[in-house]
């Protein structure tokens, strides 16, 4: 049996876990020095307190009294607990664990705090935590031991590190008692024992190279190399035409913004003008080198492949970036050193622990003059990996080109399996002018670009869908209306159903005479439609809109990698909670044609069309096609994701794609004049979405799918503010069907060309 016992108060924590262990206490605080004397054996005490912990308690005696004579009962006395060194040892303890250092400091005997004032204290606590990459601090008080004025507690400490993993020590605290009260004799040596006689630690960071990423091919689309940042120094000009004219033909800048940039600039500063890629530096070496004035510096960096003065595919992939301030703590916390280059949008946001792995890092200790004490940790890093997408670099050049600068979006999917082929915001932007000092003033222009540049229209523009929503409204009639495709219809270029004095017109104004269904979606006939929503409104209100849901809008597809929208799609019970208002049957029809309250994404769109002409089935789209293996870690490769099917009988979903093939094949059709002579089928829906009143230009949209009769990619282009759907998007669309298949490009009419003012829409009606 131990012959030594000890009461010992409760931690917060939940009472002590003594360890058991042998006599020998320097194992608690082994840079300690080694005890003499009463010391020694107080401490040698100590350690047999925590040895016996798990000891029977001993008996405790219960003295009986005899009970008093006297018939009153005798006062309750509470005694007042004295203080004990275990209870200043755990609130020291506590407050650390808090963070709380001016409690701490509090506690500390006249002796320490004559040593080293708060400020100090609380900076040496806090750098060395941020150097260890302490996340959390746990402690638990195992023993005390007291001899005379003298006290010593102690306790376990357990760090868990962002960097090397857990860190456990056990370690003892000195106290000394001043009056009635424990106070602590700190020393350097309780952040951590091996920190004693003012030692700290120091991290080594282990950083992998941050790994690229490439389009489906293996062509960079991001990529570490090395990049020259090319400048002025004004006062060694000496032949200012030729240095503009150089510097206009490498950086594609004008002269009068390559001047503008130097001229305000002291004669001998060093005023940067660009980020070029090393190669083309070293390609135009000679005639660089042979103009006064001109200077270079070459430096590793993140790089972008560009097109002119665009990115390819920039808010698909992002870019790096110093880590913002506000953002240094989350950083750290993960193990960065609080100066790398992270992602800040895009692939290079989604994937930075893929691409720059996980920090590796080697724990030590130093002298105050730098020399290496002890190793505590060391862990390897993860490797970095190379993100792999699913675009295609050329294509997806030619995509950006065709929409150009106009303020869009144009979305390509597999119909097969969701990949994303090209997803194209315009206008661009270059990302490389984030990565160097020449970049400030073209950063400076995009942020204040009204245009909105860096939004991605593809993923988070949302917009009234117009006709193209035509498409949901002829299946809701199909499949929950009692209709059929065959089912006529009147136009007379009007529709008076809710009476004359809410007469709506069709985009064709003289109207087209009786139709069926199906010719309707051709033709884009809006009274068709707004007939179709009056029906669908008497037998439900709720049938639209669970169809519309049923087609993937209302919420974001899941697209990984990008944010995304998931647009609107209005009923009765949104209306109430939204807009304060009931439902009535206007707001359906105004859904039917793909107006009122509905508002989607082309990504949306794109992939509608892609379930439409994949026989119905509706897949997640994917940006990442693959992952690469590093190390242990083995290659992930994205599979194909199906989410839901349309609510469609494969009759009804035939007689749609009829219907679209018809928009570019048949006379009636909206948009057949757009692809006459393309010997590639196409079938598709043109959409003019009225926004802003009469006086705005609607935006133009046209969504499809080729080939028709064999479908492998559906596209979706809105362009805002720009016309009828057959006018614009229609022929961008052509164009992009004819990039996919590398056919020339057929010339765009006068009202798609960039640049065009179209009139007033006076005459512009939805379905167009």
């Amino acid at each position: 049996m131990c012959k030594v016992t000890a009461r010992l108060p409760q931690h917060r924590n939940g009472g002590f876990s003594q360890a058991k262990g042998n006599t020998n206490w320097l194992k608690f605080f082994p840079s300690h020095p080694r005890p003499q004397g009463r010391c020694c054996w107080a401490l040698l005490i100590l350690m047999l307190l925590v040895a016996c912990a798990d000891q029977p308690s001993p008996t405790t005696v219960v003295l009986v009294t005899p009970a008093p004579t006297h018939t009153l009962p005798p006062p309750t006395i509470t005694p007042t607990p004295a203080p004990s060194p275990a209870t200043t040892a755990a609130a020291f303890l506590s407050a650390w664990e808090a963070g709380d250092y001016t409690s701490m400091y509090a506690l500390l005997s006249p002796a320490a705090q004559a040593a080293i004032s708060a400020e100090e204290f609380t900076a040496r606590y806090r750098d060395a935590l941020t150097t260890a990459t302490v996340l959390t601090v746990t402690t638990r008080l195992q023993a005390a031991l007291q001899e005379g004025e003298r006290a010593y507690v102690a306790f376990r400490l357990t760090f868990e590190t962002a960097l090397v993993g857990t860190l456990i020590t056990d370690t003892v605290m000195t106290l000394s008692q001043h009056g009635p009260v424990w106070l602590v004799d700190w020393d350097t040596g309780l952040i951590w024992p091996q920190l004693a006689g003012g030692n700290y630690f120091w991290m080594k960071h282990i950083i992998p190279v941050r790994a690229n990423i490439y389009d489906r091919n293996g062509l960079a689309l991001a990529t570490e190399g090395r990049i020259v940042t090319i400048g002025v120094i004004p006062a060694e000009i000496q032949d200012e035409e030729a240095l503009l004219t150089a510097l206009t033909t490498i950086t594609g800048l004008s002269p009068d913004e390559i001047r503008g940039r130097y001229v305000a600039a002291p004669a001998g500063w060093k005023v940067p003008i660009a980020d070029i890629p090393a190669e083309l530096s070293v390609e135009y070496n000679d005639w660089l080198s042979s103009i006064p004035g001109i200077y270079r510096e070459e430096r590793e960096a993140r790089t972008y492949p560009h097109s002119g003065n665009v990115g390819v595919a920039p808010h698909v992939i992002g870019w790096v970036s110093p880590i913002p301030a506000e953002r240094v703590d989350v950083y750290r916390s993960r193990g960065y050193r609080g100066d790398e280059w992270v992602g800040i949008s895009g692939l290079e946001l989604w994937g930075e622990e893929i691409l720059a792995g996980r920090h590796g890092g080697v724990l030590s200790v130093v002298t105050p003059e730098g020399a290496v004490v002890a190793t505590v940790a060391e862990h390897p890093p993860t490797p970095s990996r190379a993100i792999y997408t699913t675009i295609d670099r050329n294509f997806h050049k030619q995509v950006q080109q065709i929409l150009g600068g106009r303020r869009g979006a144009i979305v390509v999917l597999d119909v097969r399996t969701g990949a994303v082929r090209a997803l194209v915001s315009g206008p661009g932007f270059d990302p490389n002018i984030f990565i160097g000092p020449a970049g400030a003033v073209d950063r400076a222009q995009i942020l204040a670009d009204p245009r909105r540049p860096l939004f991605n229209r593809a993923t988070q523009g949302t917009y009234p869908a117009a006709s193209v929503f035509k498409i949901v409204t002829m299946a809701a009639a199909l499949e929950a209306g009692g209709m059929n495709a065959a089912q006529t219809f009147h136009c007379p270029g009007y529709w008076e159903g809710l009476g004359a004095s809410y007469r709506k017109g069709c985009w064709k104004e003289q109207g087209h005479g009786d139709i069926n269904l199906k010719d309707g979606l051709t033709a884009s006939c809006d009274v068709v439609f707004y007939a179709i929503g009056h029906h669908l409104d008497t037998l439900d209100p709720f049938i639209l809109p669970r169809f519309g849901r049923g087609f993937g809008f209302g919420e974001p597809t899941g697209l990984v990698g990008l944010w995304e929208e998931g647009g609107v799609v209005p009923d009765p019970d949104w209306k109430r909670t939204v807009i304060g208002e009931g439902w009535w049957v206007g707001d359906t029809i105004n859904l039917a044609i793909g107006q009122g309250y509905l508002l989607v994404t082309p990504l949306q769109v794109a992939r509608m069309m892609a379930a439409v002409a994949n026989g119905g089935t509706l897949y997640r789209p994917y940006l990442v096609e693959r992952i690469a293996a590093a190390g242990d870690i083995p290659e992930q490769v994205t599979q194909p994701q199906v989410v839901g099917m349309l609510p469609l009988s494969p009759e009804h979903l035939k007689a749609i794609q009829e219907a679209l093939l018809g928009v570019t094949t048949q006379s009636i059709g909206t948009a057949a004049h757009r692809f006459v002579g393309l010997g590639i089928p196409v079938a598709g829906k043109t959409g003019t979405a009225e926004v802003g009143g009469p006086d705005t230009t609607p935006h133009s949209w046209f969504a499809g799918y080729a080939p028709a009769d064999a479908p492998e990619i559906a596209i979706a282009a809105v362009v805002e503010n720009a016309g009828e759907g057959s006018s614009v998007a229609a022929p961008l669309v052509r164009q992009v069907i004819e990039a996919y298949y590398g056919l020339p490009l057929s010339p765009l009419p006068p009202q798609a060309q960039e640049g065009y003012v179209p009139p007033t829409p006076a005459a512009a009606r939805p379905g167009e």
